[in-house]
């Protein structure tokens, strides 16, 4: 079950669960479950727009939970992608990383591309060559032994870009499979990546909106049970 935590005549709201792609593309065409195939029970108006992307604004991986955007038309739909595309919209995400950082908050501004070693990952890159920049800012929210949960806000929206720029300065995502260093530790109780779409913050047809997706119950309890260790510690 999806919850939807929003929807008026031209948006739909969600608060996408991990473990499901937001809609069927390339490799997960093979997918048996998206939201999209979901909404479009209720909303088949969705149906067709943007192509494949069946009115989805924008995406989240598939093992990041958190708020995704709809559109249930072609207006609203091109009208939202130019807001994220003119960089216009806030999007604001909580994830756990892999060592306590020693700086209290930061901008990471480099140029993302896809490695040439793994076609799987991205890779920051100081030199353009033609790539559009990307830009992540974070603040440290709370740390602990062996990570550090922080606020992360992206100007941009590259592929696996929180992923990739943090894993880039050396605190990868926790329970990241693909851009986990060697010597990682998860947490314990972490199953998938902590990596979760809080909020967005974008200007509609009807006005500026906020959607807000609560952190899911995994990934409290894993907080809750590195909050009990640091105490006995």
């Amino acid at each position: 079950m999806i919850e939807i935590i929003y929807k008026d005549k031209n948006i739909i709201a969600v608060n996408k669960p991990s473990g499901m792609v937001v809609f069927q593309e390339g490799n997960s065409r093979k997918e048996s479950k998206s939201v999209s195939l979901f909404l479009k029970k209720e909303f088949p108006e969705i149906e067709g727009l943007g192509e494949e992307r069946s009115g989805a604004v924008h995406r989240l991986d598939k093992d990041t939970s958190g708020v995704v955007l709809f559109a249930r038309n072609e207006k609203t739909l091109s009208f939202l992608q130019e807001q994220l595309l003119e960089k216009k919209a806030k999007k604001r995400y909580i994830t756990l990383v892999f060592k306590p950082l020693k700086r209290e908050s930061g901008e990471i501004r480099t140029f993302i591309e896809r490695s040439p070693k793994d076609r799987r990952r991205q890779r920051a890159v100081k030199e353009s060559d033609g790539k559009r920049e990307a830009v992540t800012f974070f603040k440290v929210i709370e740390s602990f032994t062996d990570f550090s949960l922080l606020d992360v806000e992206i100007e941009t929206g590259r592929k696996h870009q929180i992923r990739c720029h943090l894993s880039s300065i050396g605190h990868p995502v926790a329970g990241d499979k693909l851009y986990r260093f060697k010597d990682q530790k998860d947490p314990l109780l972490l199953k998938r990546q902590f990596l979760h779409a809080k909020s967005i913050e974008i200007e509609t047809p009807e006005g500026k909106k906020f959607f807000e997706a609560p952190l899911s119950k995994d990934l409290e309890d894993v907080i809750n049970l590195l909050r009990k260790e640091n105490k006995t510690s």
